[in-house]
């Protein structure tokens, strides 16, 4: 008889690769566009992060800053 001994795996926490690459991306185009020049107010801390997470439609030209 043989016996094996199972190999012990753990749950990794965190994100992975792909949705990494899209904040970092987002990150990239809310800064070029200035979105995280001058935070001052809640509205523009918050038109920072739409921008961070939508940033597909800021490079199609949509405004995401509240006003």
């Amino acid at each position: 008889m043989s016996s094996y001994s199972p190999t012990a795996t753990r749950a990794r926490p965190g994100i992975g690769l792909l949705p990494l690459i899209y904040i970092v991306v987002g990150i990239i185009v809310a800064v070029t566009h200035h979105y995280w020049a001058h935070l001052h107010t809640i509205k523009q801390v918050g038109s920072a992060l739409l921008a961070t997470i939508l940033w597909p439609l800021v490079l199609l030209g949509i405004n995401l800053h509240i006003h």
